[in-house]
């Protein structure tokens, strides 16, 4: 089923992850990749997608931290007496 533009979940195909449609690419993974310094060409090429998938992958990253409640966890500084 696409969740988003160009962004689709199946528990069949990437366990169930968000992943970009027609591909076994989950959206952490090409986000990830970026993440720790990839440049858009290499990450196209190692996981055979188009810039424009690769984009969508970011589109879709952005989408849901904006519109996800985050989770605080304690810190330790809010655990001191």
């Amino acid at each position: 089923m696409e969740i988003f533009p160009g962004i689709m979940m199946d528990s069949d195909i990437c366990s169930g992850k968000p992943c970009l449609v027609g591909t076994s690419s989950d959206v952490a993974t090409v986000v990830g990749a970026l993440g720790i310094g990839q440049s858009f060409e290499a990450v196209e090429e190692a996981y055979q997608l188009t810039h424009e998938q690769v984009l969508t992958a970011l589109r879709y990253a952005s989408y849901v931290t904006d519109h996800l409640p985050l989770r605080m966890t304690k810190t330790l500084e809010d655990s001191k007496p």
